[in-house]
């Protein structure tokens, strides 16, 4: 980021490539639309560059980084005006499937694609806290002291959301379990 601040245009295409896959995969899951989602990490990058002279090398820049990102797509929320809305199983839309070449064939593409869904309709149901943590930390590979600074709570607040968040989730899977059965 110190050569960016001083208009190293190649140093910011990389960091663009090493942090496009992951901010994208969190900003997805949090606004339930891939549109949205890039339009998002777009802006990301377009507010990190816009603002790289006041970025403070003291600071970690993932955790900036990260920041800006849930920032915006709480912003883009309110813009849109409703939260995705999404039943227990999700809808099904192709906007929301993986990558073609993620996958082995056609049924593997489908069957990732229903979890996808399914999973965020999962995580829409936590708080958001909750939720974000857990985008943050399996989405976005963050370690928990990264989501700590990123979400502005203490360690041990990180590992309880996201500790919580799986605990909720797994509850629900199996509730859903016991419905089809």
């Amino acid at each position: 980021m110190r050569q960016v601040q001083d208009d190293d245009f190649d140093s910011f295409e990389e960091l663009v490539r090493r942090y496009q896959a992951p901010l994208l995969r969190v900003a997805w899951s949090k606004l339930g639309e891939r549109t949205w989602a890039e339009d998002v990490v777009q802006e990301t990058f377009l507010a990190v560059f816009a603002a790289r002279r006041s970025y403070r090398s003291d600071l970690p820049f993932r955790t900036w980084l990260w920041t800006i990102l849930l920032n915006l797509c709480r912003r883009q929320w309110k813009r849109r005006s409703t939260r995705p809305v999404q039943t227990s199983f999700g809808t099904f839309d192709s906007e929301r499937l993986p990558e073609p070449a993620t996958t082995e064939n056609g049924l593997q593409h489908l069957l990732l694609a229903e979890r996808r869904v399914q999973l965020d309709s999962l995580l829409a149901e936590l708080p958001e806290p909750q939720a974000d943590a857990m985008r943050l930390r399996f989405f976005g590979e963050l370690k928990f002291d990264e989501i700590a600074r990123t979400m502005d709570c203490s360690l041990s607040g990180a590992k309880r959301r996201v500790q919580t968040g799986l605990l909720k989730l797994a509850e629900r899977l199996r509730a859903e379990e016991g419905e089809a059965s």
